[in-house]
């Protein structure tokens, strides 16, 4: 479970202060699947790397799982990110000269997983995201929709309790997009909370639930479906100070 009270993030710019996020409070249960929309700078990217451990929070509260982040340690958020969270980019990040069995095992031998073991792991990764035939090939010899599911394969190979997918479908056309969230969706089905930044309203619907975020803040919440026209769920009012 992830819970954010009052969270803010803070950067210091020209001589001013940045809210990049501005008091935000949610709760994301296990097995949730969440997206996260609003205007560029809005404050969705930063909050993605908070819950991920990437960045601490300014100001205020979060706990992963009961366990308050604040109080980790480098060590320990290190820890957190190689075996609890996996993250996903517009940008595949695969390394050129691995291939696509190469490239989904690199997370495996910095956490020292044995070869025995990394093969297993690898294996199973590669049918889920359907491209066990095509373990041998390099980055080049894929298409963009296959580079993408064997990133996902990659940041789900630790099997984490949570991925985060920062606009997974940006680079890629229609068709294998819907591959791509088609495989995101399957293993939220199994279990794994799945939060996504998109700009995309019709992706966005996909989710459980969105998030729209505007100037740091969460301004509104919508279920399934509302997101494309019907009835919205504005955010709570602002305590008085």
């Amino acid at each position: 479970m992830i819970e954010l009270e009052g969270v803010y993030r803070t950067y210091a710019m020209g001589g001013q202060l940045l809210h990049a996020l501005n008091d935000v409070s949610e709760t994301i249960e296990a097995g949730d699947y969440v997206a996260v929309v609003g205007p560029s700078g809005s404050g969705k990217s930063t909050l993605l790397n908070v819950l991920g451990c990437l960045d601490r929070p300014s100001r205020g509260t979060y706990r992963l799982n009961g366990e308050d982040v604040g109080s980790f340690s480098d060590e320990d958020l290190s820890r957190v990110r190689r075996h609890q969270v996996g993250f996903v980019f517009q940008s595949f990040h695969l390394i050129p000269r691995l291939d696509a069995e190469e490239n989904v095992a690199f997370p495996m031998i910095f956490a020292g997983v044995p070869r025995a073991e990394r093969r297993e792991r690898v294996a199973a990764a590669l049918r889920m995201v359907g491209l066990q035939e095509r373990a041998h090939h390099r980055p080049a010899e894929l298409s963009g929709g296959e580079q993408q599911r064997v990133a996902i394969a990659r940041a789900t190979v630790m099997r984490p309790q949570m991925l985060l997918a920062d606009e997974p479908t940006g680079n890629l056309d229609s068709s294998s997009g819907r591959t791509v969230m088609e495989v995101l969706e399957g293993m939220n089905a199994a279990g794994l909370t799945l939060i996504v930044v998109t700009h995309d309203p019709a992706m966005a619907s996909r989710a459980r639930r969105a998030l729209r975020m505007e100037d740091g803040r969460i301004v509104q919440r919508t279920r399934r479906g509302e997101l494309r026209g019907g009835p919205v769920a504005a955010a709570p009012p602002e305590p008085a100070s």
